[in-house]
């Protein structure tokens, strides 16, 4: 009777073995995302490249294998990377007419633990740069960094995939709705350029400002001379520019403010030259200046500017026409002898009228 029960034990036992190494399903050897489309389409971007910045590139996820009690490395089908990208190419909509987006995964990593419950914890990890290729350099916009944890059965690995699915699918939802607030007053998503110019002309105490309106007077001769001259008079006369910027339907819009102008203080003459040949000379000073200025605008085309750097290269234009108004001004005294000679003189007095009348600036001749 002993016999036969222990016989009978043994014998019940060896099916349930059987049947609780049968229930152990192995790890499987790779993950491959469900082909589903994005639940929205891009109208802002497209996705021009994929790059892995993880520093473990190995594997996406690290899966517990209940026989061993070990993490398994385990990849998307074809590798991470490359199934990344195949994914994206099928689910999600591209138009190449948007601005060119570049995702860099940083982070996107599943790891698990066994629980008391004698269940699997995991992990997930994800971090995406997005990035903007424009005019041939990236800008980086926004990072998105996620992650979840998820509870499963011992020996199924069902819910891997969607997980993992899943955060790629969130993380573009996130750049989507982002981009789309962002997209008409961000710069960084700007399309183009616009400029618009404004003569500055108000009145002020010791500044006098270009306008075809009126001309300069001796009562605009108001200093000394700071070092001896040989000279009858002296207009000092300059310009300038003040900027602001906005963005307005992803456009950035630049809004110049031109001051050409005398300093009266720094003006001045003797008593010995108040005549209108004189005031006439010093008059064209000025109409110098203000060609120079009108140059200046012409040079500030959108299409000579980069978004990524249009107040640098406006700087730059700057500087460059303010070489040229001194060149000019030089060229202009060493030809008339500094107004002694007439006939130089009247050449310049034509030259001067024509070349503004070219930038419809209007101005009473003397």
């Amino acid at each position: 009777m002993w016999r036969f029960v222990l016989k009978s034990k043994f014998i019940l036992l060896i099916p349930l073995f059987i049947l609780s190494a049968a229930m152990l399903k192995p790890v499987p050897e790779a993950i491959t995302l469900k082909a589903e489309p994005f639940p929205f389409k891009p109208t802002e971007f497209y996705v021009a490249t994929v790059t892995d910045e993880r520093t473990d590139k190995k594997a996406v996820a690290y899966l517990l294998d209940a026989t061993s009690g070990k993490p398994k490395p385990v990849d998307l089908k074809g590798g991470g990377l490359v199934a990344m990208k195949a994914h994206l190419q099928q689910n999600l909509q591209r138009n190449a007419k948007l601005r060119p987006v570049s995702l860099r995964i940083k982070e996107y990593k599943i790891t698990e633990k066994p629980t008391q419950t004698g269940r699997i914890e995991g992990k997930l990890a994800v971090k995406i740069a997005f990035d903007l290729q424009r005019e041939d350099e990236t800008l980086q916009l926004v990072e998105y960094t996620s992650g979840a944890t998820y509870d499963r059965p011992i020996s199924d690995f069902g819910v891997v995939e969607p997980v993992l699915r899943k955060s790629l699918e969130n993380g573009l939802v996130y750049f989507n709705a982002w981009i789309n607030r962002e997209a008409n007053k961000n710069e960084l998503l700007a399309k183009g350029l616009k400029i618009r110019f404004k003569d500055y002309n108000a009145a002020e105490e010791d500044t006098v400002f270009y306008t075809s309106e009126k001309l300069l007077t001796w009562q605009d001769f108001l200093g000394a001379p700071s070092k001896p001259s040989n000279y009858g008079a002296a207009v000092f006369t300059s310009f300038a520019y003040e900027g602001n910027t906005n963005v307005k339907n992803a456009m950035v819009e630049i809004d110049l403010l031109l001051k050409v102008y005398v300093l009266r203080s720094s003006s001045w003459v003797r008593e010995t030259s108040r005549d209108a040949y004189s005031l006439n000379h010093e008059q064209r000073h000025f109409d110098i200046t203000k060609l120079v200025t009108e140059r200046f605008k012409q040079t500030l085309h959108p299409d000579s500017l980069t978004i990524a750097d249009y107040n640098s290269q406006m700087q730059y234009k700057f500087l460059e026409s303010y070489k040229e108004m001194n060149r000019m001004q030089d060229q202009y005294d060493a030809e008339t002898r500094n107004g002694l000679d007439q006939a130089a003189q009247h050449r310049w007095n034509q030259k001067l009228d024509e070349e503004l009348a070219k930038f419809a600036v209007k101005k009473k001749v003397q």
